[in-house]
């Protein structure tokens, strides 16, 4: 049974995965955490937390809450920027199986230029996330991704400064996903991720005020899959890169529909904090059906729905 698929091939590097489940980014941490409580090597991909040049404390608390059939979150972009990414993590990335995909974000396109050149001949990292969609920082993020001019030219500067293979993480909070999608393919992206989070809040009905300590937050979990999943399938459906779908991905099941609905690759996110083992456990289910099914290459699986 083969369930490897290519994210980049149209780059010289290549990004080869031994199947198609990534962990999303900001949920997983730098993959080590999670390294006592699963086998990681059996990940199709790590897709580390989002980076930024200079370390960043992040959002003010309270940074997360429960919804019903999700969760919220407004960190902020917390990391310990790139240096100590270099630094600390890159080293053990180098000595894994799994690649490992760095999720870069800026307060301008000079800080995405900045970042994919100094990761672009580090050991370890296998590729790059480009996050221009963050809901919840207030210079950089989803500013870059609610139109096709501003995130062709953050794609366009990343692209001119590494030969790493480059995914776009594209924002479901815009009237077009698909203009901005074919901006970013235009630019030189060799796949988009998509959906990061949807914009909302909770409000404190005893404090009269919004729970979240930046107001609003971006909303993730299994309400957001029927949006994700319509999202990717329409996306699939104009470009010509791979789609990797993230939204609710919790089982099999879930991944197995974005896979027919056009999505290469899909990212288990919110999953993890629930259950760490989601991610192996969506592999196994692909295995399970697709064994059931008589089918022997994930290919089959890619698109069939369309």
């Amino acid at each position: 049974m083969n369930l490897s698929v290519q994210l980049a091939p149209e780059n010289k590097r290549g990004l080869l995965l031994s199947n198609p489940v990534m962990t999303a980014s900001g949920t997983f941490g730098y993959g080590d955490e999670y390294g006592s409580l699963i086998d990681i090597q059996k990940l199709g991909a790590i897709i580390c937390k989002g980076t930024t040049l200079e370390p960043r404390d992040g959002n003010l608390q309270p940074r997360v809450c429960e919804t019903g059939g999700g969760m919220l979150n407004a960190i902020g972009l917390q990391n310990i920027g790139v240096e100590a990414l270099i630094k600390e993590k890159a080293p053990q990335w180098e000595k894994w199986h799994v690649p490992v995909i760095v999720n870069i974000a800026g307060r301008n396109i000079e800080d995405y230029a900045k970042l994919a050149a100094i990761l672009d001949g580090v050991a370890g990292v296998s590729g790059l996330e480009v996050n221009i969609s963050c809901p919840n920082v207030k210079a950089g993020g989803v500013e870059f991704g609610n139109n096709p001019a501003s995130a062709s030219a953050v794609t366009l500067s990343v692209r001119k400064a590494t030969t790493l293979p480059v995914i776009v993480k594209l924002t479901p909070n815009v009237g077009d996903i698909k203009s901005i999608a074919l901006a970013v393919e235009e630019a030189g992206a060799d796949a988009v991720s998509l959906i990061n989070t949807l914009r909302g809040m909770v409000i404190d009905i005893n404090k009269k005020k919004p729970l979240l300590g930046n107001v609003t937050g971006g909303l993730s979990g299994p309400a957001v899959k029927p949006v994700a999943l319509s999202m990717v399938y329409e996306t699939a459906g104009v470009v010509k890169i791979p789609v990797i779908g993230c939204g609710g991905i919790a089982t099999g099941r879930d991944a197995i529909e974005f896979l027919m609905a056009g999505a290469t690759a899909v990212q288990v996110g919110t999953a993890t904090f629930v259950n760490p083992h989601a991610p192996l456990d969506v592999i196994d289910g692909i295995k399970d059906f697709m064994s059931k099914k008589g089918i022997d290459n994930i290919s089959k699986l890619i698109g069939s729905a369309r």
